[in-house]
């Protein structure tokens, strides 16, 4: 075997194509630091939790606001898309009994239809990806802040949506001002990782395990007339797993600070009131003009599509 020197090797090394490049680095940036692995398992704690909540009477009442509250983001991308497409939307109602309806007139029943399962799993995923840094979790809750107020506008009728809001306004309030917004971190996490389960569980539930006559897969069916509801329904159980293991991939990704650098970080940018970094955010660092320019942007968007 013929003797290859360093310079050698180094060369055949720098010959590497792009997609072993690519590999390369991509498994560099996924292997997750001591922070992301604990958010890791905070996450799978979730997940266990509300696995087990979801059935234990009586526990169950525990994560009964969380449901509703993921009943809301369905209703809510039902709506959102009914806008995209040029639909009315009259109301938006939230019962006890966990169920929703989204009461609109126009627009594109194709595309409507399969927004509400889709389009709630994909904010979950965004809300997974978020908790694995405090100031996305703080742009997070903001923009959950500004869906809120659309949900009361279309919902002010309904009693339900509003207790559930301002319970939930109050707990991101709450946690904001618990450890620098470490907290509202792993609340926003939960959120993300309850919203998916919720998702996955309601498409199984209503589609695969029992046939519901008067569920989103069955109108789907219905009006595309090809392929009976159960296969819709497993398709969107597809995307709704690939959209929670997204979430957790761009949040290994994108947010590598460890516990620290978040905390030095959140202290510049909107800081809890009367901290003592608080006069230092005065001047917002480039990280947070980012986050509050992307906030600006899809908030006067959403205003321009009302």
């Amino acid at each position: 075997m013929p003797y290859l020197d360093t310079d050698t090797l180094d060369t055949l090394a720098g010959r590497a194509g792009p997609e072993q490049l690519f590999v390369r680095d991509f498994k560099e940036r996924i292997t997750p630091n001591e922070t992301q692995r604990n958010t890791l398992i905070v996450a799978g704690v979730y997940f266990v939790a509300i696995c087990i909540l979801w059935h234990v009477p009586y526990l169950k009442v525990i994560i009964y606001p969380f449901k509703l509250l993921t009943v809301g983001f369905h209703e809510m991308s039902h709506a959102f898309v009914g806008l995209l497409t040029c639909a009315r939307i009259h109301s938006i109602e939230l019962d006890p009994d966990e169920g929703g309806a989204t009461r609109m007139s126009g627009g594109i029943a194709w595309l409507t239809l399969p927004a509400g399962y889709l389009g709630s799993s994909f904010i979950g995923a965004c809300l997974i990806a978020c908790g694995f840094n405090t100031n996305a979790s703080k742009v997070a809750s903001i923009v959950m802040a500004v869906f809120f107020l659309f949900t009361l506008w279309w919902a002010r009728r309904n009693w339900l949506s509003w207790l559930l809001i301002l319970g939930m306004s109050g707990l991101i309030v709450l946690f904001w001002f618990v450890a620098e917004g470490v907290a509202l971190r792993y609340f926003v996490l939960f959120i993300g990782v309850m919203s998916c389960m919720y998702v996955v569980w309601d498409v199984i539930d209503d589609t695969l395990a029992r046939k519901v006559n008067t569920s989103d897969a069955s109108e789907f069916a219905r009006l595309l007339g090809c392929c009976p509801s159960r296969v819709w329904g497993f398709i969107w159980l597809i995307v709704a797993i690939i959209f929670f293991a997204l979430g957790v991939i761009v949040g290994l990704v994108c947010f590598k600070q460890n516990l620290e650098q978040q905390k030095q970080d959140s202290a510049k940018f909107l800081p809890v009131p009367g901290s003592n970094s608080n006069s230092a955010a005065m001047g917002l660092s480039p990280n947070a003009s980012t986050y509050l320019s992307c906030l600006v942007f899809v908030s006067l968007s959403i205003m321009n599509l009302l």
